[in-house]
């Protein structure tokens, strides 16, 4: 039989140094790009266009919760996309009123507004310190040293990083940056014009490292004695990444009031979506009206399709106990790096983290590897030849951050990777 329509050419194969060109005259140059060019992913892997696999324990920087194609967003997407894609939050609609309803009930009574991303969820919590601090004079947030709050403006402001605030100045006004798990430093650093403080759970751009019980259950007594806004920046390590739905709760097990902790705003993205842009912040009850018609928005935050995504990868967390699951394979890898470590010290000098939130910290200077580059770039790479993805984290540190539903066997075959890349090393 004739075909009416003619067949398209065939997708020629191995053609990265046409896709890179690509980027190099189309795309602005703001990252600094590994050389892999990825076709196509399942679950924990990806492939790039020459054929070659990779095992993703780097899960797109916390982002892909549940791995790569899964069957359940494609469903909620191509349902969804059938009924309400879009219609602005000037209307109601019942994806985002029910994703909503989730998180409170994981957080805490209080209210949410949705974002596409961190640095704006993060922004929402800057305006609500400002708006509980305006009539009174207060604007000023403290943050922590080595902190990351995201790329727009008046993130690298509240990023504790000055890396990221090069060539930007005039910083926007307004944050002060201390030493983390310090206390004292806190307090110190309280002026009549402080209104909030903001710290993540688990700094993820500064080198996975937890805050310490006492640190979280002083800084809610502190913002109670000062009238004081808590806020938490979850969004690399929210969202059950460490075993529970924020990492606080998880940091907090088992502590003498720990159960009773709330912060008073908490900003989630990354792993909401499974890949889907989406974020979000929830402002604790009493707070939870500050922001009222008018003082905040976001054309596309929230919209059915996002919402019905989220509802979507909430389910399967739910269903198949993925808050066990990384606690499970994230205490095996934590367990099997810390052999590594006793294998390699004078390779691995720390290993950090908590659930599937990981990371371990190299030698600042190892003689078997030359160049400038960093060493954690440099391993990188060579995992990348051993068919690895991970995440650098600074000059030292490489963090693992791979899907939820990461299994036994995948976590294993990951460590047995990262060990023959020691050998090598070593």
């Amino acid at each position: 039989m004739k075909n009416i329509v003619p067949e398209p050419p065939a997708i020629v194969r191995n053609e990265a140094a046409a896709i890179q060109g690509l980027f190099e005259r189309n795309v602005i140059p703001s990252y600094s790009r590994f050389n892999l060019v990825l076709s196509h992913g399942s679950g924990a892997y990806v492939w790039d266009v020459a054929g070659k696999k990779y095992l993703d324990l780097g899960g797109g920087i916390a982002v892909c919760s549940l791995g790569h194609a899964n069957p359940t967003i494609t469903a909620a997407l191509v349902e969804q996309s059938k009924k309400l894609v879009h219609i602005s939050n000037l209307y109601y609609q019942e994806p985002q009123g029910r994703l909503a309803q989730k998180i409170v009930s994981h957080t805490g009574p209080g209210k949410v507004f949705f974002s596409n991303s961190g640095a704006e969820a993060n922004e929402g919590l800057y305006k609500l310190a400002r708006k509980f601090g305006h009539d009174e004079g207060r604007f000023e947030i403290i943050t922590a040293l080595n902190s990351f709050h995201g790329r727009t403006l008046a993130g690298i402001a509240a990023t504790g990083q000055e890396k990221v605030k090069k060539g930007f100045e005039p910083a926007v006004p307004g944050f002060f940056h201390v030493p983390y798990n310090n206390l004292e430093a806190i307090r110190s650093a309280i002026s009549p014009s402080t209104a909030a403080v903001l710290i993540e759970g688990v700094q993820g751009e500064g080198g996975i490292t937890p805050a310490s019980p006492d640190f979280l259950l002083g800084l809610r007594r502190l913002c109670d004695e000062k009238n004081l806004l808590l806020l938490m920046d979850e969004v690399q390590a929210g969202y059950f990444r460490t075993g529970r739905f924020g990492s606080y709760q998880r940091i907090l097990e088992g502590t003498p009031g720990g159960n009773e902790f709330i912060p008073d705003g908490v900003s989630w993205a990354k792993s909401m979506g499974g890949g889907f842009p989406i974020g979000a912040f929830w402002v604790r009850e009493k707070y939870a009206n500050l922001l009222g018609p008018g003082t905040h928005a976001s054309t596309y935050g929230g919209t059915p399709l996002g919402c019905a995504v989220g509802l979507a990868v909430l389910q399967v967390i739910e269903t198949e106990h993925l808050e066990q699951n990384a606690r499970e394979q994230g205490d095996f890898l934590q367990q099997k790096l810390r052999e590594l470590q006793n294998q390699y010290p004078h390779l691995i000098e720390a290993v950090r983290g908590l659930g599937l939130m990981l990371g371990f910290q190299l030698a600042a200077r190892i003689p078997a590897l030359k160049g400038d580059k960093p060493v954690s770039l440099q391993v990188v790479e060579m995992l990348h030849d051993a068919g690895l993805l991970s995440i650098p984290s600074g000059n030292q540190v490489i963090r693992l951050l791979p899907a939820l539903n990461l299994r036994r066997s995948e976590a294993i075959e990951g460590i047995e990777i990262i060990a023959s890349v020691l050998r090598k090393i070593s």
